[in-house]
């Protein structure tokens, strides 16, 4: 493999120079003169900073782009460091810049050892949801927004999932609700089994991106929900009962009765939630 990073970057820098300077002689030309005592008279020309790409980023950007068009296939290594600081002519420290913005990215993994290295892999549905989750969290975005992101996404991945599951999605599907059953569970164990039920029906959407979505959506709504003054026994029954009649629909094909049902169970989610958050809310005097 040749990377012509290093040319990219040195051209970029010498063809910025190069109209820079240009700009410069041109004004020179234009506005200095000699006045009648044979003085240089110049005018005061203020120069736009040149905005100059840093070359880890580059770099990071050649290699990303080859990871995404399939040049390494995932699994595969990337040239070793040295390699790649031999090959570019960048500095280690450079290189290793470039390697740890794919990883933050999710495109490589670093591995240690004497097998070690970089590893590309393609993004899926983690990445969406960590970008998602990532989005969530730095906007702060409340309960009622998440709750109105999963009416409006749910019952689209219960269709598809009524079209589309496997004997494998439904296996899932069951655990989860065998999971939710156990009357002895801890609430802990109740909201894990509830998260892995609502993924395991986008999961058998077979769409990538509602299941990352979902992912991230089912992972804030659960952490932002009151469950201490929410989840009771009626509750719990009432979960289980709509998941299994949900379950039935996807396993009976029936992409109808899974749309309609999963919109009934998400809205009266929706609504008890809401209420509880209402009454647990602290008014500030004076607010």
């Amino acid at each position: 493999m040749e990377l012509s990073t290093v040319r990219r970057v040195v051209g970029y820098v010498k063809r910025h120079r190069a109209a820079t300077l240009g700009q410069t002689k041109d004004l020179g030309a234009k506005y200095t003169m000699a006045d009648s005592d044979g003085a240089v008279v110049r005018a005061e020309v203020q120069l736009a900073p040149m905005q100059v790409p840093k070359a880890s980023d580059v770099l990071a950007d050649d290699l990303r782009e080859r990871i995404l068009r399939g040049d390494f296939p995932e699994g595969t290594a990337l040239p070793h460091e040295r390699e790649l600081v031999a090959q570019t002519g960048m500095s280690r420290t450079t290189v290793r810049e470039a390697l740890r913005i794919l990883e933050v990215q999710g495109l490589v993994t670093m591995r240690t050892g004497r097998a070690g290295g970089a590893f590309a892999q393609r993004p899926g549905k983690e990445s969406v949801a960590n970008s998602v989750g990532l989005l969530i969290r730095g906007r702060q975005i409340r309960i009622p927004a998440l709750l109105e992101t999963r009416e409006a996404i749910e019952p689209h991945c219960a269709q598809l999932a009524a079209t589309y599951r496997t004997r494998a999605d439904l296996d899932a599907l069951e655990r989860a609700n065998d999971a939710i059953a156990v009357d002895t569970g801890s609430l802990a164990d109740f909201l894990q089994a509830n998260v892995d039920w609502h993924v395991g029906v986008a999961v058998a959407s077979h769409n990538e991106l509602l299941t990352g979505f979902m992912m991230a959506l089912s992972r804030a709504i659960y952490a932002s929900t009151n469950t201490q003054g929410f989840i009771d026994a009626e509750v719990r029954r009432t979960t289980i009962h709509s998941h299994r009649t949900i379950t039935d629909a996807i396993r009976d094909q029936d992409p109808e009765a899974a749309v309609r049902r999963m919109q009934r169970h998400v809205h009266t989610y929706a609504e008890a939630v809401l209420k509880v958050e209402e009454r647990s809310a602290v008014t500030v005097p004076g607010s």
